[in-house]
């Protein structure tokens, strides 16, 4: 693909790529909840199904979008290229954010509909903590950290592969299975299935991400200086926007 994709088209692979990992992230966990009462085994392959269907998501839609799907990665992406015209406007942000929430909701109605459960029905699955909210701010500062530093080391090209990784990893090692996404975790918030969130968890986790996208920031700088990449280091059409993405 040459040239930059219209903002248009941008949106929609916000919104389809942010519905397409919010159904494998919630249809997964339907369907292991269905083969297995074992919780290890359901979180196995929950996470599992995540970091293939990230990966993939990133690989298609990152030429179109830079595969952000993720308001912290959105909002990351602005502040670091705020100054070299590197990162989307904040024009592109307001479009970007809402994309990605609606994508998220989307994608958890989706999910329920495939496997016949409700299309909206609030979770009850209360994840109400501060050390699960200690672990957002873990899992979306790694995120952060690691697609921005990625970047600054010319080696984006890796980012798919290394973000479906951490995020496959960070299911584990953190305490709230690492959401890191504050669209996504609006989305989870719309079924009552393994991965869902109850709605009066969502505001707390939403700040805990934003603390996270803070302290990532903080850490790439510390690390890796001000931001100074060629257009042809990002791999995205132009060097409007920041390589992918997520988190589930």
């Amino acid at each position: 693909m040459t040239g930059t994709p219209p903002p248009a088209r941008r949106a929609v692979a916000e919104l389809v790529g942010t519905t397409a990992l919010v159904a494998v992230v919630v249809g997964s966990g339907i369907q292991a909840t269905e083969l297995s009462q074992d919780v290890g085994v359901q979180l196995l392959a929950n996470s599992l199904a995540t970091v293939f269907g990230l990966g993939a998501l990133i690989l298609l839609l990152g030429p179109v979008s830079g595969a952000h799907f993720n308001p912290a990665v959105t909002l990351a992406a602005w502040w670091t290229g705020r100054r070299s015209g590197d990162g989307p406007s904040l024009r592109e942000v307001a479009v970007y954010v809402p994309a990605q929430t609606v994508g998220a909701i989307g994608g958890a109605v989706l999910a329920d509909a495939m496997f016949a459960e409700p299309l909206v029905r609030w979770s009850a699955h209360d994840r109400w903590a501060p050390h699960l909210w200690l672990g957002e701010v873990v899992a979306t500062a790694g995120l952060i950290l690691l697609i921005f530093g990625l970047t600054r080391t010319d080696r984006a090209r890796f980012a798919p592969v290394a973000v479906a990784s951490y995020i496959g990893a960070a299911y584990w090692f953190t305490s709230s299975t690492s959401f890191a996404n504050p669209a996504v975790t609006i989305g989870r918030a719309f079924t009552d299935t393994f991965a869902g969130i109850a709605p009066a968890s969502v505001l707390p986790f939403v700040a805990a991400q934003l603390a996270g996208l803070v302290v990532g920031l903080a850490l790439v700088a510390a690390l890796f200086g001000r931001p100074a990449p060629a257009a042809e280091d990002i791999p995205v059409p132009r060097g409007d926007h920041h390589p992918a993405t997520a988190a589930h």
